[in-house]
């Protein structure tokens, strides 16, 4: 029996779209492999015309860059898809932000200007709650942390465990009391360099008990709050799609297109 090939499993890209999207509450405990079936599921339910790789195994042209560990909130992933026809990016937004279930919200779809999305993608914004941590006690770890020229910790990977050095990517660590807690919680602000591998919220967690002991009662929460493009004298981190929008407003608005919005 010959294999049917997949919706246009044969017809060329046209357009090529950049997805922010965020993973929130009980959804941050999504892996990244459910999250793409989840995603797949969902463009076919909104009817989104992705385009297929060639081959006897076509699968759909996604590329995704910079994913959160698992059991990470984040409100800036980001994934680039090609499309068959050209659809207008509020609509696809719509439509996916349907077919997902809450906590996997589809924030921003633009269509791509040239260049690579993972080539933007520099350094990150962590913002790590430490519930039972009281702030003067992590201010002092982090001064540690920001003291030593190398902390280097380990990390069990599927291929065993691997030592990496989890000083050198932090950039900057600020530390503030959680105001909306009656408790003791100190929040870090965590600006990370992008590298090889790369450095996550619990690396920097185990450099700060490695320099300081520092071991939080409960189970710290992190939320990605950005990444992007790195400026390099102020430490700050930019905003990706930054120059596909400035890119579709010189190109004018992209022709829309039906796409489904009922889940």
């Amino acid at each position: 029996m010959s294999r049917q090939a997949p919706p246009h499993a044969q017809v060329p890209a046209v357009q090529r779209l950049r997805v922010r999207f965020a993973k929130r509450g009980r959804l941050r405990f999504v892996s990244h492999r459910d999250f793409q079936r989840a995603f797949e599921r969902a463009l076919r339910r909104a009817e989104v015309p992705i385009a297929y790789s060639q081959g006897y195994t076509p699968h759909p042209k996604i590329s995704y860059a910079g994913a959160a560990p698992t059991g990470a909130a984040s409100e800036a992933e980001y994934l680039e898809m090609a499309l068959t026809r050209s659809c207008a990016p509020d609509a696809v937004r719509a439509g996916l932000d349907a077919a997902l279930p809450p906590g996997l919200d589809v924030l921003e779809v633009v269509e791509a200007a040239p260049g690579s999305l993972a080539d933007r993608l520099h350094a990150s914004v962590w913002q790590v709650r430490l519930p039972g941590v009281p702030v003067d006690r992590a201010e002092d770890a982090v001064r540690a942390l920001l003291a030593e020229p190398v902390v280097e910790v380990e990390r069990l990977t599927k291929n065993g465990v691997r030592t990496l050095d989890a000083r050198a990517p932090v950039l900057a660590v600020g530390v503030s009391p959680d105001s909306s807690s009656s408790d003791p919680c100190a929040i870090l602000d965590v600006v990370v360099r992008h590298g090889t591998p790369t450095v996550r919220p619990d690396d920097v967690l185990a450099g700060l008990r490695r320099v300081a002991d520092l071991v939080p009662p409960q189970p710290p929460q992190a939320t990605r709050l950005a990444q992007g493009p790195l400026d390099e004298p102020s430490g700050t981190v930019g905003d990706p799609l930054a120059p596909d929008r400035d890119s579709a407003r010189t190109r004018g608005p992209a022709v829309a297109t039906t796409v489904a919005t009922d889940a």
